[in-house]
């Protein structure tokens, strides 16, 4: 299965959003410039999260977009169904031979296993493997 640049872009908003969670509206125009992707884009991708219930918008000045919901509680999965379509490690499943068939089901179901156990707030979370937690000193 091959993810998109829509749902690896999808994933990126959602993040940000998510480390933003409870702080007020964030604007695509932020999240593009930070991630140095095309806000254009962005613009595109918001609509059919948006329409899942993913996202809110806000409008207004001090607008943007919030999560609907906890990050603890939108899954990687939920995200990439609205923006790529059904998890399939290939098309045709049933056409195939027995043997066959049952490993696309294999490889199908450990990537909605891993894809339905990863949360936003988990992505949101990640430190990179030997990354040093800053400390702040006050004298």
């Amino acid at each position: 299965m091959k993810i998109s640049t829509k749902g690896r872009y999808g994933l990126t908003i959602m993040i940000e959003l998510a480390k933003k969670y409870g702080e007020g509206p964030v604007s695509l125009k932020s999240i593009a410039q930070a991630n140095d992707l095309s806000e254009h884009y962005l613009e595109q991708l918001i609509a059919p999260l948006r329409n899942a219930g993913l996202v809110k918008s806000v409008r207004g000045a001090y607008g943007g977009y919030i999560l609907a919901d906890d990050p603890s509680k939108i899954t990687s999965g939920d995200i990439i169904r609205v923006l790529e379509g059904p998890i399939t490690p290939v098309e045709g499943i049933e056409d195939e031979e027995p043997v066959k068939r049952a490993l696309w089901i294999r490889i199908r179901d450990a990537v909605k296993d891993v894809l339905d156990n990863t949360t936003i707030q988990d992505l949101a979370n990640h430190k990179d493997e030997g990354e040093i937690d800053s400390y702040m000193f006050y004298i």
